[in-house]
């Protein structure tokens, strides 16, 4: 007889969102769910792929909501699914407790037939992804490590970092498209914290 495997409930949920700073200020000042993260990229996969952030907010009991926000891609006039990095944001991921749970759910997709398309370590989460019959994107990830006061510091700053370069950049007539302008302003605003600090 075959063990049964259990999911441990919704790791988080994920949306993309092209409005970044009335994002954060409803989700963080107005349902007030503390903001727990906040990856920030180079694209990857598709060569197409802008740069990104992916930042989570707490919502209880280990569960998280995320959004991702691409700099430099436009808001489409309506959202069909289609398998590209916009509309793959928009999918469930499960949560499992330990490595071992992940890769026996691999084994088990890979066993009935489903093509597990990707396994990613991203910061926080280990993942492996995998499409249902409609297309959706779907995902089961599990812990790296827990959220700490340091990610919490680090995701307010970087969003902080992005809205100023955005807000700039809107204010020339562009858009935000590349990760490294909101490092360097991250640098530079850490810069200043120090300074002050002295």
């Amino acid at each position: 007889m075959t063990t049964q495997l259990l999911l441990n409930g919704v790791h988080h949920t994920a949306r993309p969102t092209w409005k970044l700073r009335e994002t954060l200020e409803f989700y963080r000042d107005v349902i007030g769910l503390p903001l727990l993260h906040c990856v920030s990229a180079r694209g990857w996969g598709p060569s197409e792929h802008p740069d990104f952030l992916h930042f989570f907010f707490d919502s209880g009991n280990g569960s998280t909501i995320a959004f991702f926000y691409y700099l430099g891609d436009e808001q489409p006039d309506h959202l069909v699914h289609r398998p590209e990095y916009d509309n793959d944001a928009i999918h469930t991921a499960w949560r499992v407790e330990t490595r071992e749970e992940l890769m026996a759910w691999r084994r088990l997709l890979e066993s009935r037939g489903v093509d597990v398309l990707y396994q990613i370590e991203h910061e926080v989460v280990e993942s492996i992804y995998f499409r249902d019959p409609n297309g959706y994107y779907l995902e089961i990830g599990r812990p790296v490590r827990p959220f700490q006061s340091l990610d919490i510091s680090d995701a307010e700053l970087t969003l902080a970092a992005a809205i100023a370069v955005e807000a700039e950049c809107t204010g020339l007539g562009g858009r935000l498209k590349e990760i490294e302008s909101v490092w360097k302003a991250k640098g530079a605003m850490l810069d200043a914290q120090m300074e002050r600090a002295e």
